[in-house]
């Protein structure tokens, strides 16, 4: 993590997540472009709805799920941002994708 934490807190109104990592909260917003971009890498997102509600989504696919949603990219590195998932483990960052897979299949 580079030491540089967002700026400004998630705001759930906006359908943001906060992703606390490494001692900084990353802000993720799932907007149109960020999943399009996610989609275009991962294939349909009802496919991977479906995958995360079978347990079958894998670490790479939560990790490019997070990367495309996230806000400022430029205060981790793609490859940082799988480490620290992995540090703080699964456990820890399920209730951030549930929060994203909710604000995908629900919307604003």
């Amino acid at each position: 993590m580079s030491g540089a934490a967002n700026r400004e807190r998630p705001n759930a109104e906006r359908g943001e997540a906060a992703l606390a990592l490494g001692g900084e909260v990353l802000t993720l917003r799932p907007s149109f472009a960020a999943l399009v971009a996610a989609e275009a890498e991962l294939g349909p997102l009802f496919d991977l709805v479906e995958r995360a509600a079978e347990g079958k989504l894998s670490l790479a696919d939560l990790v490019a799920l997070f990367w495309h949603c996230l806000v400022d990219r430029e205060a981790v590195s793609r490859e940082a941002l799988g480490e620290a998932v992995v540090a703080v483990g699964l456990a820890k960052v399920t209730p951030v994708l549930k929060a994203v897979l909710q604000q995908i299949l629900a919307g604003k």
